[in-house]
């Protein structure tokens, strides 16, 4: 480990991403700032995932992986690696995407900047063969209540600042975890920054678990419910803005020809 603790922590989960965790890995080590340490949790995978880690970490010696015994889920596995981490600012990166190389070096100066305690960006979607498939530009500002509506922070993109924060870890759902950190973060800081920027490309995967859109419509009432608290009139509210705002993305993702 380096004599100091790097600026820069970055949390990977992974759990039988062989066929892609190298890509992700080396959009790292690619970065332009160079001041990071990778903190990767294996969640229980039963594929080579394990020697990818190994080699890599053997190679890099900024990064370091932990195996998790049993499959718990992301959200453990982000949480393991978050306390873990020892950098001032916590980033994500999940095992199937990847960053351009001037994702950290960009985001640092835009937070730095402007004392900014939480920001994301824009990215694009790729498909499995890598091809670029659309782009997702995002707002420059959200709250609290502009979340729940709808949620614009991409996790491959969302950077926190632990030492204006606090270490804010993921509630223990196995879906939806990514938008419930989002949301304990706007309770301790009142908006989030997005960047103009696009700084990375997200993965659609045929059988992702974000691509089942009714599983992730149920987890996002569950949040509402059970983590976030909020009454059934109040949660009907803001399920119903974020279910138009699902189909809005649908009919401009048809209209457009491009997949979501």
């Amino acid at each position: 480990m380096p004599s100091h603790p790097p600026l820069v922590s970055i949390i990977t989960p992974t759990h039988n991403s062989a066929d892609t965790l190298a890509r992700t890995l080396n959009s790292v080590v690619g970065q332009s700032f160079e001041d990071w340490e990778h903190i990767i949790v294996d969640d229980a995978s039963t594929d080579t995932t394990q020697d990818v880690l190994a080699a890599h970490c053997t190679e890099n010696t900024r990064a370091r992986w932990i195996g998790l015994d049993t499959n718990q889920g992301a959200a453990v596995a982000r949480n393991t690696a978050i306390q873990a981490a020892q950098g001032r600012f916590i980033t994500f990166l999940d095992s199937d995407d990847v960053w351009l190389p001037e994702k950290l070096e960009k985001q640092l100066q835009f937070m730095q900047s402007r004392d900014i305690a939480f920001s994301f960006a824009g990215y694009q979607k790729i498909d499995e063969e890598d091809a670029v498939i659309g782009t997702v530009h995002v707002p420059a500002r959200q709250t609290y209540s502009d979340l729940l509506k709808n949620n614009t922070v991409g996790c491959l993109t969302a950077m926190y600042d632990s030492k204006k924060l606090g270490k804010v870890f993921m509630p223990l759902i196995r879906k939806r975890q990514d938008l419930g950190l989002w949301l304990r973060l706007l309770k301790i800081t009142p908006h989030a920054y997005g960047m103009p920027d696009i700084l990375a490309q997200y993965r659609i995967r045929r059988n992702s678990i974000s691509s089942n859109k009714s599983n992730a419509a149920r987890y996002t009432w569950r949040l509402y419910r059970d983590i976030e608290g909020l009454s059934l009139i109040t949660a009907s509210y803001y399920f119903t803005h974020y279910a138009l705002n699902g189909v809005f993305k649908t009919y401009l993702s048809k209209s457009s020809g491009k997949a979501q």
